[in-house]
């Protein structure tokens, strides 16, 4: 079952960050070797993500976790061709045993590679926050649509009728967000403060050399004649 917390509506402030104002102070070869898993769990090293191009890649909490699929929903509705013609690679991380991958990726329509972390050792060797922090500034992430209590709900009924009960990841920890490569260039790196700290999308592919417009609006368009 998924974790019971207060009620909480507001996230740590980014601050005055801008998209021309990237930070980066992690050390790719702390966690080069760490072991990172496929969704048939066969496991290879991670430097292998981003040897050749460059990658976005983004750490979610747990695959139980509300805002992190709804932050993945909106991962998975960016063209293939967008990334293509930025030649990046898109790839999600989660700490869940290998087992979790499938079903997620179906639940959430995710389209490009998702890889687990179960033994959270790029986590803690990158200094990703366990617990989390909040303020009553700052405002929501534009990814996550449930409310708590309804996110919650939705996080519990998942739990229970999913064929592996287990917490499908450390229920205390925060992901991120970094983009590198080739090599060992480092162009990016976030850390999730609490669960409504993600890094918007749209400024994170703009960081990684997107050019195409993308929209996460699910309302109906309106065409004017």
């Amino acid at each position: 079952m998924a974790e019971v917390v207060s009620p909480i509506t507001r996230q740590v402030t980014k601050g005055n960050r801008e998209v021309g104002t990237p930070s980066f102070d992690i050390r790719l070869e702390d966690v080069e070797d760490c072991l990172i898993y496929d969704r048939h769990g066969v496991s290879f090293p991670f430097k292998k993500l981003y040897q050749d191009r460059k990658s976005v890649i983004i750490f979610v909490r747990n695959f139980l976790c509300y805002s992190c699929k709804e932050y993945v929903d909106d991962l998975s509705k960016i063209p293939r061709e967008a990334l293509e013609d930025a030649d990046i690679r898109l790839i999600v991380i989660g700490q869940s045993v290998h087992h979790h991958i499938e079903p997620f990726c179906s639940l959430t329509s995710y389209p490009y590679e998702m890889y687990v972390d179960p033994e959270r050792c790029i986590y803690q060797k990158l200094g990703m926050k366990r617990e989390e922090k909040f303020t009553d500034s700052a405002n929501p992430s534009p990814h996550v649509k449930s409310s708590v209590f309804m996110g919650q709900m939705k996080s519990i009924w998942r739990a229970m009728t999913s064929p592996l009960f287990d917490f499908q990841g450390d229920l205390h920890q925060q992901g991120g967000a970094i983009i590198v490569g080739p090599g060992s260039q480092v162009h990016f790196s976030h850390f999730d403060m609490n669960r409504l700290d993600h890094m918007p999308i749209t400024w994170l592919m703009q960081l990684a050399g997107v050019q195409q417009t993308l929209d996460f609006n699910d309302k109906p368009k309106i065409i004017h004649i």
